[in-house]
């Protein structure tokens, strides 16, 4: 493995820890311990691992463990602090959820442009996506220290959705952001040297090689060749083979040759 190649794993793996690590996702006064539990897991299941817990009523026990199925890491290594502006301590971006319509306007989001937003800011700094109490949600007060206000779209007959489900719909819009951030950045930063593409004279020689074959094999007529070079040409161009793809090429007309002298 070159060492481009290398630079350019550690530099992905990196960049992954980074985004994932500096989302935290915030729960207000928690009073059911079952609703860490099955949070944890929401989160796990998306790469998050990064739990704040703001005054909750109740300590994390093994009710939270058993919930989390699997995900007790994320609850073992919670943040547990007195307030929310101890949670937010250092974030640039902070989203707060609420099921309810306020007197006071906010900017808002609904959960697919929160994951983008999340994942851009996440890259250099952190951010946080508050979650208020079981039966009451966030206060105003606490609204207002977030940049925008989190809005999920359900069906407005029945809305009902409880804190895990809604942990779960957030933390997979955040994930499906953070592959296409990765997907972007392995094309961007992709070491193009490792790809060896010939040299115009190889590509004349390509051309010429094929253009003898074609008339020997009578596909092109030495008196009325027409476009035909051209348009193979014109071909090649926009495929343009790797050097190693050319070679396979020219490796095909050279047994084509052996083969037509048998």
């Amino acid at each position: 493995m070159t060492n481009a190649v290398l630079r350019y794993s550690a530099l992905i793996l990196n960049l992954k820890a980074v985004m994932l690590e500096n989302i935290r996702i915030i729960l207000v006064e928690t009073s059911h311990t079952g609703n860490m539990g099955s949070t944890a897991r929401a989160m796990k299941t998306m790469g998050l691992t990064n739990l704040y817990l703001v005054n909750p009523l109740v300590q994390p026990d093994s009710h939270a463990i058993a919930l989390s199925a699997g995900a007790s890491d994320v609850i073992g290594n919670a943040t547990i602090v007195n307030s929310l502006d101890e949670a937010l301590a250092g974030c640039e971006l902070v989203i707060g959820t609420s099921a309810r319509s306020r007197t006071l306007s906010w900017p808002m989001v609904e959960p697919r442009e929160c994951g983008e937003r999340c994942v851009e800011t996440a890259s250099h700094s952190p951010v946080a996506i508050v979650f208020g109490r079981e039966r009451v949600g966030l206060t105003n007060e606490e609204l207002q220290k977030c940049n925008y206000h989190l809005y999920i779209p359900t069906n407005p007959e029945y809305g009902s959705l409880n804190l895990a489900m809604a942990v779960q719909l957030v933390s997979y819009e955040i994930r499906m952001a953070y592959l296409a951030a990765q997907e972007q950045l392995e094309e961007a930063t992709s070491p193009e040297h490792e790809v060896e593409y010939p040299p115009v004279e190889d590509m004349e020689r390509f051309y010429q090689h094929l253009e003898q074959i074609l008339k020997k094999s009578g596909f092109i007529r030495k008196a009325h060749p027409g476009q035909i070079m051209n348009k193979l040409r014109r071909l090649y161009t926009r495929a343009r083979p790797e050097t190693q793809e050319l070679n396979i090429l020219r490796g095909i007309l050279t047994s084509m040759e052996k083969w037509d002298k048998k």
